[in-house]
């Protein structure tokens, strides 16, 4: 799962990030409620706009709860004991798909 930010974006829709992951809004709606760590802001209707860092927040929770099998008590437990860490194995984690991924698009042209 790769998440593609805009530069210019600095509030997204939950249609748009329940797109990008590929889940439904309700899940978003559900971690939300669930993960302290998540703070959108609301509009004037009430609709929750995700900033750059929800998302991040959003990509780590996904990588737990989804990618990892971590009950959501055991991804809060988790993040609350070593956010700092986690988001640097995340990050690095996720660098290394991406080399993975330019590697073999290069590999699949020669």
């Amino acid at each position: 799962m790769h998440i593609e930010l805009s530069k210019d974006k600095r509030y997204y829709s939950i249609g748009e990030v329940a797109r990008a992951f590929d889940v439904n809004a309700s899940l978003i709606r559900f971690w939300d409620s669930e993960f302290d760590i998540l703070k959108p802001k609301k509009n004037a209707k009430g609709n929750r706009m995700f900033t750059p860092e929800d998302i991040t927040n959003l990509q780590l929770i996904y990588h737990l709860v989804k990618e990892r099998g971590f009950t959501l008590d055991g991804a809060r437990i988790h993040l609350k004991e070593g956010q700092k860490k986690t988001l640097d194995k995340f990050d690095i984690i996720r660098k290394l798909e991406a080399i993975r991924t330019q590697l073999t698009t290069i590999k699949n042209e020669m």
